[in-house]
């Protein structure tokens, strides 16, 4: 899935560049075959002398890729890199992954009005999406389903409809193919919100392992003292009980519940479901949940609620309890099962 924030932090490195009078690329998975460390749509940026954020390849790649980046950027034209990620020995880097990726090499000028638009569209923090012929030609950025900027008139109207059509479950970047010509589209979408109601101490783990995996933490809890930015730094907080909570500004959201007090846990469970929750998390043991619901009147089927919260992995800890948590949420998030990766033929695909 494409997040919003990583496009945000390639452009900002890239504006950076430019500040210090050097000539930058954008350079993004397209397409994968089998097995690859990351998916379309990930994305990086790479300077004329060799300065880099982000990764494609967990670091396996990316001294190749610079070279042909450094060519890109000096003949300023797009570029097409295929790599078999089977073929090791050609590469002497003793890749893993057994697959093929396509990475697309953009070349971003600064008075390019296009890329200008779409700095612009990954600063507002909205749902946007590219779809760029490959390796080059038209470019549209579309707002949601509305085309913004680039060549709108000379877009295919079966590659606008497969854009459209998958816009808001397409969790990957792909490519649609049109009489010969190859088109790159991708959305790319804010975090999601998550809230977590209830700032106990395992919440701590909780909450900052959720935000290194791409989730706004928001904090929900009326404790003063332990709902506090010196325990759940770069989150936000709604000092607040779940009952006095207007949930029209948490539409949409992600939640936890996890105060350790039932009336509590109740009303954070009715504001939930009141407030189109996506998933709805509840700590502690099923019959406890089945308690709750009925006591204000809901079931297991009034939400997308998930109790006992997080996978079986055996944790103990307040650590270990987050990692099971939070890998759950990641993996609903993706669309996935949460199973062992044990056995399968093709992983991160």
């Amino acid at each position: 899935m494409s997040h919003i924030d990583e496009a945000r932090q390639v452009f900002q490195r890239i504006e950076e560049a430019w500040s210090e009078g050097e000539r930058a690329a954008l350079l993004t998975i397209t397409q994968v075959k089998g097995s690859s460390y990351r998916l379309p749509g990930a994305k990086m940026m790479m300077t004329e002398s060799g300065k880099m954020l982000g990764s494609l390849s967990g670091g396996c790649l990316e001294s190749d890729l610079y070279g042909w980046a450094e060519k890109a950027i000096k003949e300023e034209k797009p570029r097409l890199v295929q790599y078999d990620l089977s073929e090791s020995e050609m590469w002497t880097l003793g890749i893993g992954c057994k697959g093929t990726m396509e990475v697309a090499i953009f070349p971003i000028h600064p008075d390019d009005p296009f890329w200008r638009a779409v700095r612009e569209a990954v600063a507002r923090d909205g749902l946007i999406s590219l779809a760029i012929e490959l390796p080059e030609g038209v470019r549209v950025l579309f707002n949601g389903t509305t085309p913004i900027a680039g060549d709108i008139d000379r877009l295919p109207e079966s590659v606008r409809e497969q854009l459209e059509r998958r816009l808001h479950d397409r969790t990957k970047a792909e490519v649609a193919t049109v009489d010969g010509r190859r088109f790159y589209i991708d959305t790319m979408r804010p975090n999601e919100r998550l809230i977590i109601c209830g700032a106990g101490h395992d919440a701590v783990p909780v909450a900052a392992l959720a935000a290194k995996c791409r989730f706004r933490v928001t904090v929900l809890d009326p404790r003063k003292e332990f709902n506090s930015s010196a325990r759940f730094p770069g989150a936000e907080h709604l000092v607040v009980e779940p009952d006095e909570a207007d949930p029209a500004p948490l539409a949409g959201s992600w939640w936890l519940i996890m105060n350790h007090l039932q009336m509590r846990d109740e009303a954070a469970l009715r504001l939930a479901l009141g407030a189109q929750p996506k998933y709805i998390g509840v700590l502690g043991p099923l019959a406890r949940t089945r308690e709750m619901l009925e006591n204000i009147g809901a079931d297991l089927s009034s939400g997308p609620i998930h109790a006992p919260v997080g996978l079986s992995i055996g944790a103990e800890t307040f650590e270990e309890v987050a990692v099971s948590i939070v890998a759950e949420l990641v993996a609903v998030r993706s669309g996935q099962t949460g199973k062992p990766l044990h056995g399968k033929e093709k992983i991160h695909t």
